[in-house]
């Protein structure tokens, strides 16, 4: 095998690798001296290429509103990114 057959199948496996990989983390974003409630409501949207988002109602307002809270505990972000072209948001609140 030559040495350009290698280095191209190295880099045909790394792309391979990394368009299976993706990124997701939730971060806490804010806490209320509420006591923790049982209720979580969220809001969901997604983005695309980092320039189009699809779903723009992703925010604190609309993730209390669907589960029904009226009063705040905790508020926490989650994103998903899968090789910058799909990003998936989720605002996550906890209260009663």
């Amino acid at each position: 095998m030559s040495k350009m057959r290698v280095l191209s199948f190295i880099g045909a496996a790394a792309i391979a690798v990394a368009s299976l990989s993706s990124c997701a983390m939730t971060v806490p974003v804010s806490a209320t001296s509420n006591p923790l409630g049982s209720k979580v409501g969220t809001s969901t949207g997604m983005g695309l290429l980092g320039l189009i988002v699809l779903s723009p109602d992703t925010g604190i307002h609309q993730a209390a509103k669907n589960g029904g809270i009226t009063k705040i505990s905790t508020v926490d972000f989650k994103m998903t990114n899968i090789l910058g072209l799909y990003q998936g948001f989720s605002c996550i609140v906890t209260g009663e």
